[in-house]
């Protein structure tokens, strides 16, 4: 049966994101994921006052990066919250948006390297021993931890490439797919495929999630509405050959993604086309969503996740989504 997970953007006071996170648990979804970038407030205080305030629902970074947080750090706050939370903590990792990287001055390099890395790293600390690690970009010698930690926690890799897609087959417990159309989905499940049968693993041993940018409402014009500025940073964000896969026209995507490095995003909005949102949105009523949902798990999903912005209205589109979508899939 598919499991259903939930993104949020803490951008607001964190007792919202803590609101819609006891509310997210309470209406049936099974995963929480809070996403770490430095213009938000920090992912770890978020995850720790929603370990308080939840008791079953699964949670993590979705997704953190080795470049802005080292990974000895990413292992020690994991380590607390699952004390905080014994058993439901999860660590989503990926290589991290290198444009927003830039503006912090960190050049991210080796990026495929730097995962693996990080996750090794990750791994060998929570044994609670002294670990030495000679990685392409990290490198430890003799760090530990002076506290022992619970054991070992689920590493989910956001991917998007075919090296690191199929890395994180070969590596992950888990893969978050950054993609909300089954043909992107059907080409990450071929690479992710090919890493779990280099490691000699069994697709089920991968929880495969399809990470979307969704938007639910009763009116579709209003659930549109909320997901286009979304999908514009999406297509501004996307390489060519992931455009082209969708017939989208490049000097379309390039006026875009001017229109945004002017601050110009009343612009860059409007210039979404439905092409645009058909390949890079799951948006509408939520009949509409529910077959969109139906082809991606006929591709191979086992987790869908509902990314931002969730509706216009994020609590009643939680309300609305745990309704007439989780029931669609679960009864």
């Amino acid at each position: 049966m598919v499991k259903f997970g939930i993104e949020f953007v803490p951008k607001e006071a964190y007792w919202k994101t803590v609101y819609y996170a006891v509310q997210s648990e309470k209406r049936g979804f099974d995963n929480l994921w809070i996403t770490d970038h430095y213009n938000n407030r920090n992912v770890y205080v978020t995850l720790a006052a929603t370990a308080i305030y939840t008791k079953k629902i699964v949670f993590g970074p979705g997704v953190t990066n080795p470049f802005l947080v080292n990974p000895i750090v990413t292992t020690q706050s994991l380590a607390s919250l699952d004390e905080m939370a014994p058993g439901r903590v999860v660590l989503g990792m990926g290589a991290g948006d290198k444009t927003t990287l830039a503006s912090t001055g960190i050049e991210a390099t080796k990026q495929l390297s730097a995962v693996v890395d990080a996750i090794a790293i990750f791994r060998a600390m929570l044994e609670g021993k002294s670990v030495t690690y000679e990685g392409n970009v990290f490198k430890v010698k003799g760090t530990r931890f002076n506290f022992k930690p619970r054991g070992q926690i689920p590493v989910y890799i956001g991917a998007q490439g075919p090296k690191m897609l199929e890395t994180a087959g070969k590596i992950g417990d888990g893969v978050l797919i950054n993609a909300s159309h089954p043909k992107d989905i059907d080409y990450a499940v071929g690479q992710i495929k090919k890493g779990v049968e280099k490691a000699e693993k069994k697709m089920s041993d991968v929880d495969v999630t399809a990470y979307t940018s969704f938007s639910v409402d009763k009116k579709p014009d209003k659930a549109m509405g909320a997901a286009s500025p979304v999908v514009a940073f999406i297509v501004a964000g996307s390489p060519n050959v992931i455009l082209e896969r969708h017939g989208i026209d490049l000097a379309k995507a390039d006026k875009i993604r001017g229109a945004l490095a002017k601050g110009d995003f009343g612009g860059a909005f409007g210039s979404v086309s439905p092409k645009m949102m058909e390949a890079f949105c799951i948006a509408g009523t939520p009949d509409m969503c529910n077959e969109k949902i139906s082809r991606l798990l006929k591709a191979g999903i086992t987790q869908f996740v509902v990314g931002s912005p969730v509706g216009p209205n994020v609590r009643k589109s939680i309300d609305l989504i745990s309704e007439q979508v989780i029931p669609h899939f679960k009864e």
